[in-house]
């Protein structure tokens, strides 16, 4: 089979980017991304594109309507591929077995039947989704309990690795390519297809070759591993503060070591996004699974480590402000999970905002990509309030940062948006109330330029002084 016709399942963060690029990589391929809401399809073929992405606009824009197709023809696009990602939702399930751990694969389940119904014609079928271990056995045992006579598929695991913010660079340039598949001679053919797709621009030395197992494995391990990383050295900013070290200098130090290496070694308020908590959580339901509850315990402690970086950081919020933030204006600066994304899935911005409005602050939001309708729904929904209306009388929306700042006792900096680092910092001082204090959630900001500004301030991993007036008044009989 030469693919010369490619659908994908799923019109979202992983299959919209993903097949906008190999529409732009391979002009005499196909490319067609289905989905069933007609909304987000409209969305794509809108000036205005449903995810934020540096450089997606540009892509979609070049190839789209000559061989980049959105639409919500799903039939006709299954009918007309040799080539099908499953790039659908997978998220962790809120109810029954596995409740809040095991990846709820109904949406994968639901692609395959269709593809089942639907198909007249042999397929290889790639699953781009992230899944536990042997989910492919599954999508294959529906197929072949449902095909149409004569109608053979060869099953693939394709992960993703993108990083939101990132993902074009990402899959201009990966660090590599993960094609899983079945060890029969069918199999290692359907593997050959799927990597001269990637060939048009990434070497053959990028594209690794496994078994299935071994490629959904290395997702969810991937993910954790990098996950594990920023819990590590967010446990080593409490000991900084506690002790007078900086995490700074000690992340470069130990960053040095050629075994170890720099990145994944930014203390901040937590990890966030759609895939780090999700795929954690999965790993441990599958040790569970598997009578491995040692290996599971492991892995859960990096997620409790994030929950409780989060929530120590929000504490020190409110204890500096007198141990009471009742009736206070509070500035949220950012609410994405991290910069240039507009992004919101697991951001630490919520877990601030949460326990603020329980301790009965007014928020002020101001975030240069994520939607108003995205905070209010994300701040509104039930497992964060039981009053949604109180809630929406407490928390303000701002189209810029110095707006959200005017009048406020903080300034909670949520998210590293590099506009963040720019901003004029004796304007929003002269603005604040006073005393004035920013809480740096994400290590971005001059902390000796702000204290000197008047600033009160504090960081992760590091103690800092208060400004030189605060001290100067302590010592007088004013105070």
């Amino acid at each position: 089979m030469v693919v010369k016709n490619i659908c994908c399942l799923g019109a979202g963060y992983v299959g919209g980017p993903t097949c906008s690029v190999i529409a732009s990589k391979c002009p005499e391929i196909k490319v067609t991304v289905v989905d069933k809401s007609v909304t987000r399809i409209a969305q794509w073929n809108s000036e205005k594109l449903p995810i934020y992405e540096p450089g997606l606009d540009e892509i979609v824009k070049a190839r789209r309507g000559k061989n980049l197709f959105f639409s919500n023809n799903i039939e006709k696009a299954i009918l007309e591929a040799d080539l099908i990602f499953i790039s659908v939702n997978t998220p962790t399930k809120t109810f029954g077995n596995g409740k809040g751990r095991a990846a709820d694969l109904k949406y994968v389940e639901g692609a395959a039947r269709m593809i089942a119904d639907i198909a007249k014609s042999n397929k290889i079928v790639v699953e781009k989704s992230t899944v536990p271990v042997r989910a492919a056995e599954s999508i294959m045992n529906i197929l072949k309990a449902n095909n149409e006579p004569g109608v053979s598929y060869q099953i693939l695991s394709n992960p993703e690795f993108l990083a939101e913010g990132t993902a074009i660079q990402d899959l201009m340039h990966p660090d590599r390519v993960l094609i899983g598949g079945e060890e029969t001679p069918e199999g290692q053919l359907a593997i050959e297809e799927l990597c001269s797709i990637y060939e048009h621009w990434i070497p053959r030395k990028s594209i690794l070759t496994t078994n299935t197992w071994s490629s959904e494995l290395s997702k969810l391990a991937a993910n954790a591993m990098l996950a594990q990383r920023i819990s590590s050295i967010n446990s080593l900013s409490a000991v900084c503060e506690a002790t007078g070290a900086d995490v700074s200098e000690v992340a470069v130090a130990i960053g040095l070591d050629s075994r170890i290496g720099p990145k994944f070694l930014q203390a901040s308020i937590g990890f966030g996004g759609s895939c780090f908590q999700k795929d954690i959580l999965n790993l441990v339901y599958i040790c569970e699974s598997l009578s491995l509850p040692e290996v599971a315990a492991y892995w859960q402690q990096v997620i409790d480590m994030n929950e409780y970086q989060k929530t120590r950081f929000t504490a020190k919020v409110v204890q500096s402000l007198f141990n009471t933030v009742s009736g206070k204006n509070i500035t949220l600066l950012g609410f994405a999970f991290k910069k240039n994304t507009g992004d919101t899935r697991e951001s630490p911005a919520i877990h601030v905002a949460k326990t603020l409005l329980d301790e009965g602050a007014s928020l002020n939001i101001y975030d240069p990509k994520v939607e108003e309708s995205q905070i209010l729904y994300d701040l509104t929904h039930p497992s964060i309030c039981e009053s949604p209306e109180e809630v929406k009388k407490l928390v303000k929306i701002y189209p810029d940062a110095y707006s959200a700042t005017n009048g406020a006792h903080a300034v909670v900096i949520c998210t590293e948006w590099d506009e963040f680092v720019t901003l004029d910092y004796r304007e929003i001082y002269r603005s604040m109330m006073k005393p004035a204090y920013i809480f740096d959630g994400r290590k971005i900001l001059d902390h000796e330029e702000l204290i000197n500004i008047g600033f009160h301030v504090q960081t992760i991993g590091k103690r800092l002084p208060r400004p030189l007036s605060t001290r100067m008044w302590s010592g007088t009989a004013v105070v």
